[in-house]
């Protein structure tokens, strides 16, 4: 099993400026990605795509080498993760290295538990699913949510009478946590997405797990759960 791990790091960033290199709870944010990243025994081979020097030398500082930058087509705002692991993909296959598995590592989702690769790696290895990402409970259950119409009038989100049904009667639902994305390296030439028909979910329900770093906010608040529970860069040593 042959597993290419990629950690997309672009320089330009709006709402949080340098993102990628601002410190985070004493380390670059990328750093802690990137040590994650090498503790992963089953990862063949690691690669950070951006298109700075600065980021390529603060990932070789790190131990990882940046052996090319990616091109400014794959740089704004309009490129998707699926560019650019397509595009990263495509390199290695030039020089020759091919992949059954490709692994996307956001920096912005920085604390992670090597538990949830592990048993991610078990399901996509043993079983006929094409892709597994990491997914948390949803704070707001869809079946409570509304879109607001032209005239300002609220309509639900999912036109059913179970928002009359108790909370804790509602069925299980799950959102994207950022965390964790696998998937077999044809699936994502064939469908263009980690979101294939056969997608599998391992459930990421601590709150560290559940950080995504957007906005200023956020970045205060995942600070301060890393403090709380004493994690560092590259320590997942955080009870489940």
């Amino acid at each position: 099993m042959k597993i290419l791990a990629i950690i997309p790091a672009r320089s330009g960033s709006k709402r949080i400026v340098n993102k990628n290199i601002k410190l985070f709870s004493d380390d670059a944010l990328i750093c802690w990605s990137l040590r994650f990243a090498q503790a992963i025994s089953d990862f063949s081979n690691i690669i950070v795509s951006t298109d700075s020097d600065t980021i390529a030398s603060v990932a070789k500082t790190e131990g990882v080498d940046v052996p090319w930058l990616r091109p400014a087509t794959l740089s704004g705002d309009t490129a998707t993760s699926i560019d650019v692991v397509l595009h990263a993909l495509e390199v290695e296959e030039k020089e020759g290295r091919h992949y059954d598995y490709v692994a996307l590592l956001q920096p912005t989702s920085p604390i992670r538990h090597k538990s949830r690769w592990i048993k991610a790696l078990a399901m996509i290895e043993q079983s006929h699913l094409d892709a597994v990402i990491g997914v948390s409970p949803a704070r707001h259950h869809p079946y409570h949510c509304f879109t607001q119409n032209s005239d300002l009038r609220l309509s639900p989100f999912i036109d059913t009478d179970v928002r009359k049904m108790r909370t804790q009667d509602l069925p299980p639902a799950f959102a994207v946590a950022g965390n964790l994305y696998l998937s077999r390296v044809q699936s994502v030439k064939d469908h263009y997405t980690f979101f294939p028909e056969k997608t599998g979910g391992v459930i990421c329900s601590h709150p560290l797990e559940m950080i995504d770093l957007d906005t200023a906010h956020d970045w205060t608040v995942g600070e301060a759960l890393a403090k709380h529970y004493g994690v560092g860069c590259g320590n997942s040593t955080f009870e489940l």
